[in-house]
């Protein structure tokens, strides 16, 4: 997936973002092989920059540098999946407590563009641009709460989360449409200050993750880290 360069972005920087956005949404998918060169010719950048962004992302968890033989995208670890959940779980259960006590008019409306559009993308079967809305979606909330920078820090920890969602996203849309119900109630219960109906919702929204984990652990199983084994699967290009 080859995404533009914004204007304000270093070439190290887009380097990151292109290679963490595929590893994301699995165009780089876990356990294959990536290279420095075959990267920097792709993108038509230096090997420096590339060799920067693989630091980085190893650092992250997202990749996996091994000595003597080369550089694979991290298998998802479901320890880090759990761990992601756990947090969030409990930090929005408090945000969307603050979301329905009070929360601007302004990102109210942002909200609902959101859930617009990701009607749209049901219709289109544009599992990406979903997930990016969904995004979106929490990350307005917690801005409507003056939480930005909690937001950025969950940004920190979700990588693996997120793998699996997309990976959900991509296994089993028929569950797409539950996952716009799950947003048009978050919406209601911060219109109407619904906590309670708020709380129930954030809850089921969040935990959908776990339940889908063990599903896809299953139908996927070559994309997981299996700890018991403490095995790395890697597949040549």
């Amino acid at each position: 997936m080859i995404i533009e360069q914004n204007p304000q972005e270093s070439i190290r920087e887009y380097v990151y973002r292109f290679l963490k956005v595929n590893i994301i949404n699995l165009e780089l998918p876990p356990g294959q092989s990536i290279s420095e060169q075959e990267v920097a010719s792709q993108l038509k950048v230096s090997r420096t920059p590339v060799r920067e962004a693989f630091i980085k992302l190893a650092q992250e968890n997202l990749l996996a540098i091994i000595p003597q033989k080369g550089t694979y995208v991290s298998l998802i670890d479901t320890d880090q999946v759990e761990e992601s959940t756990f947090v969030r779980q409990t930090l929005e259960h408090e945000v969307i407590q603050q979301a329905c006590t009070c929360f601007p008019a302004e990102e109210l409306f942002q909200l609902q563009s959101c859930l617009a559009l990701q009607n749209l993308c049901i219709s289109e079967k544009n599992y990406y641009r979903f997930f990016e809305l969904d995004e979106t979606m929490h990350a307005i909330i917690f801005r409507g709460c003056k939480k930005s920078r909690t937001w950025e820090m969950l940004q920190l920890m979700n990588a693996h989360y997120n793998r699996v969602r997309i990976l959900s996203l991509k296994t089993k849309e028929f569950q797409w449409d539950q996952l716009l119900k799950h947003h048009q109630a978050l919406i209601k219960a911060i219109q109407e200050q619904d906590i309670k109906l708020g709380i129930k919702t954030i809850k089921l929204h969040l935990n959908k993750v776990l339940i889908d984990l063990e599903y896809l652990r299953k139908a996927h199983g070559d994309y997981f880290l299996q700890r018991k084994q403490q095995t790395f699967t890697m597949t040549q290009k």
